[in-house]
């Protein structure tokens, strides 16, 4: 009996540490792997860099904006005009990619850059226009000759002396500078239409300070058109004066 009873006792020790060790392994769950999972690193966010300050130029005054340009599926009124007038803007559109500057004097892709009456001159020749004076007074008096001018004298964007007004039509200023030309037309654009996305007038030339969407531009680029502001002393020193068809354009 004894004999019979350290027997149990030594088995009953044995038993124990091999149960106990039996327990602690857990089974594997069907369709899970028994290796241990790996960590995937995340990738941390990334943070959009801001945007670049605008330039300010040594005198405080902040830096011309590059060129601006769209297609001319972006005017409102493009598909209306006539193939003629459609051709001229889609040659001024061109030059707006060139990143070409305002060059007092120039009517000439090729040396950089170009002026107002520069830029008028240089497409309308491309179109076959040969008799274009050079310079803005001189375009004023052959479409005044021409018998298509509608002079304004409005400051209102929404004046009914502009009713008329159409996509390839030359815009006259006086007052951008001082001149003895006679009649002293300083400035001219050309009217391109209305911008689908803003809904606001437009215009292509070339300026060393006009706007496009609020920020001054310096070059051959598209431009608001917008009728200039008095200042608070009440001197105006650029005045729109009025704007013209194109002699021989729409016929």
């Amino acid at each position: 009996m004894l004999f019979r009873w350290i027997v149990g006792v030594i088995g009953l020790a044995v038993a124990l540490p091999l149960n106990a060790e039996t327990k602690s392994k857990k089974k594997p769950v069907v369709g899970e792997s028994a290796a241990p999972k790996k960590m995937v690193p995340v990738p941390s966010a990334k943070v959009a860099a801001p945007d670049p300050a605008p330039e300010v130029t040594p005198d405080g005054k902040l830096a011309a904006a590059p060129n601006a340009s769209i297609a001319s599926a972006d005017i409102l009124e493009f598909h209306a005009q006539p193939p003629g007038v459609q051709t001229l803007i889609e040659a001024g559109l061109e030059l707006t990619r060139k990143n070409l500057t305002y060059t007092f004097g120039s009517a000439d892709p090729a040396k950089g850059g170009m002026d107002c009456s520069g830029f008028i001159y240089y497409v309308l020749r491309q179109h076959g226009m040969t008799q274009v004076p050079r310079d803005s007074s001189g375009l004023y008096l052959w479409a005044r000759k021409a018998h298509g001018f509608r002079a304004v004298i409005s400051r209102k964007p929404d004046s009914i002396e502009l009713d008329e007004l159409l996509p390839g039509d030359l815009l006259f200023w006086i007052g951008t500078y001082a001149t003895d030309h006679d009649p002293p037309v300083t400035h001219t654009m050309l009217y391109l239409g209305t911008e689908k996305t803003t809904g606001t007038k437009i215009m292509i030339g070339s300026s060393d300070g006009r706007t496009y969407r609020g920020q001054k531009r310096n070059g051959v680029s598209v431009f608001d058109f917008t009728m200039p502001r008095t200042p608070a002393n009440g001197e105006q020193r650029s005045t729109f004066i009025g704007y013209a068809r194109i002699p021989g354009l729409r016929n």
